[in-house]
């Protein structure tokens, strides 16, 4: 019975996507290089535009760096990138989001990272920034999806920076 509740639990864990980093858990670290890059990002788009050219996408489906690891290997997926943008960006001090969207009919799931600006919600989907300036994350959801995507909507959850939950919308 043992055997088989933790072949349960590994297939549950295996199943569910790709894991997610809980900012609570991350401690600055003392390296100067890194300190110094994360005060030269002090824009949505500036954090960006380096994430585009300095990190390749490599899917992590049961490991989740944290923003430093992430900055060290330079290979993450989209939720490293989106926990990578969604604390720097918060450094300095914007409020930020992360969209988790779930696609029907499979396991693969996507992060979206959402930016509050001058009362607008701008957002970037892995290393491309989108200066939409909506209201809702029901904007943000719909934008990201008129993108041709092969995948249909089949809910979305929204978290805070602290990976609160503020809003489950089932499609």
């Amino acid at each position: 019975m043992k055997k088989l509740l933790v072949l349960f639990i590994i297939l549950i864990i295996f199943l569910s996507g790709c894991g997610i980093y809980h900012l609570s858990n991350f401690t600055l670290p003392d390296d100067t290089e890194f300190l110094a890059l994360i005060e030269e990002l002090d824009t949505p788009e500036k954090i960006v535009a380096y994430m585009m050219i300095n990190f390749t996408y490599e899917w992590h489906n049961l490991y989740a760096p944290d923003p430093y690891t992430l900055w060290k290997t330079k290979k993450g997926d989209c939720n490293d990138f989106s926990t990578f943008a969604t604390f720097v960006a918060n450094y300095h001090n914007y409020t930020t989001y992360q969209i988790h969207i779930y696609f029907k009919g499979t396991s693969i799931s996507h992060m979206l990272v959402v930016y509050l600006e001058n009362d607008k919600y701008t957002y970037s989907n892995g290393q491309i920034y989108h200066p939409i300036n909506v209201s809702t994350f029901k904007e943000v959801v719909e934008h990201y999806f008129k993108s041709p995507i092969e995948y249909e909507l089949n809910y979305y959850k929204i978290y805070d920076y602290n990976m609160n939950i503020v809003e489950q919308v089932i499609k």
